[in-house]
């Protein structure tokens, strides 16, 4: 194993001053070491934006990285082919390998990006290697300077990293003070909601709705993050006389927050938006998120939405989530909350099939519609 500091200061020692990146649990050990000086870690939104601000570092004559997760790959896809590639501008991108090289040990969105992340990447002509949880420090030595040299000939090579292969270190921890258990709130949400379709964003968060209240009427996301507003905004559209919410998470809100605009422009009256902000990329290793600086309340407000809130006590996400119910939206509410304690509930997955929880989903929206139809 590697440690995270080896890791940062060989590439250090090679000039690479920037890296930029979207957090991915194999990656947490050096992401930790470089956000604790300022600059020399860029937490983007997405992957797409991650390797955009490195290939503005490399144009203004820095060498700069980036780091992320296989299943985010299709996010950087266009700027490495339509800019990075066109221009031949010298970057190099760490990949993990999850899924890879048993899919079943990992999170079912993993099986189809695990074993086609490289040939995805040969089939691109883009020049890669693969660092084994086996290898050495000498290996990565080698991997780097070879990776050193294709970028000396205008290429944009890729690292790919399996499991175990950088060590963790000890993460530093945001304030917490003031922010509501997520867990007590998901339970309110949950008692509040009804008959109204929930759909629960990828990570703790659906993890924690399907510890809380399993039923047919929710939507557990497996990967596919920073969507969920969008497939509740589809949802919603389907059927407008239809509460439907989305408990969103903060990191999740922002990888795609166009999707608030889009939102606020169709204006659909039954779509409420919760997110649960607690500042960091919980599941991948409490990585920060850029929610400290970011008021999601006011962007919605700015997009179009007809209320937003940001609630601090049960009380208020009690009044809040009632108001939203029984009122035209779309709404946005707003919470506070703190990292989680307690061990979590076992991924919805773990109880049900992907095609089982789209089928009952499913099938409880259509119940829902014929029902409304027939009463009609």
């Amino acid at each position: 194993m590697i440690s995270a500091e080896l890791f940062c200061d060989e590439l250090e020692q090679r000039g690479f001053s920037l890296a930029s990146g979207v957090p991915c649990s194999f990656f947490g050990g050096p992401i930790a070491l470089l956000s604790r000086t300022p600059g020399r870690y860029v937490p983007a939104a997405n992957e797409g934006n991650a390797l955009a601000v490195a290939v503005g570092a490399a144009l203004a004559g820095c060498r700069a990285y980036v780091m992320l997760q296989n299943s985010g790959l299709g996010n950087l896809i266009n700027p490495l082919t339509s800019l990075v590639m066109t221009y031949r501008i010298p970057v190099l991108t760490f990949v993990s390998l999850r899924g890879q090289p048993d899919p079943a040990d990992d999170e079912p969105q993993h099986a189809i990006m695990g074993p086609t992340t490289r040939p995805y990447l040969d089939m691109l002509g883009v020049p890669n290697w693969t660092l084994r949880a086996g290898d050495d420090e000498e290996r990565f030595r080698e991997l780097l300077n070879t990776a050193i040299g294709s970028m000396s000939a205008g290429h944009a090579p890729f690292i790919c990293v399996e499991k175990g292969v950088v060590a963790r270190v000890t993460e530093n921890h945001i304030d917490q003070d003031g922010r509501l258990d997520s867990g007590e709130a998901v339970r309110v949400i949950a008692k509040l909601a009804g008959d109204a379709p929930i759909i629960a964003t990828t990570g703790y968060t659906g993890r924690e709705l399907f510890g809380i209240d399993d039923r047919p009427a929710n939507f557990y996301m497996q990967g596919s993050m920073g969507h969920a507003s969008s497939i509740a905004l589809g949802v919603a559209l389907a059927d407008l006389q239809r509460k439907v919410i989305v408990l969103d998470g903060d990191g999740a809100a922002l990888m795609h927050l166009g999707a608030l605009s889009s939102i606020g422009f169709l204006n659909p009256p039954n779509l409420v938006h919760i997110v649960l902000d607690n500042g960091v990329h919980e599941s991948t290793g409490s990585q920060a998120t850029t929610s400290a600086t970011t008021r999601l309340d006011q962007v919605a407000a700015g997009c179009g939405y007809r209320s937003t809130r940001t609630c601090r006590t049960l009380p208020e996400v009690t009044e809040a989530v009632t108001a939203a119910l029984t009122s035209p939206g779309p709404h946005m509410c707003v919470i506070p909350t703190r990292r989680r304690q307690n061990p979590l509930p076992p991924r919805a997955t773990s109880a049900h099939s992907p095609q089982s929880l789209r089928s009952r989903f499913t099938a409880t929206l259509n119940n829902t519609t014929e029902s409304a139809s027939s009463e009609g």
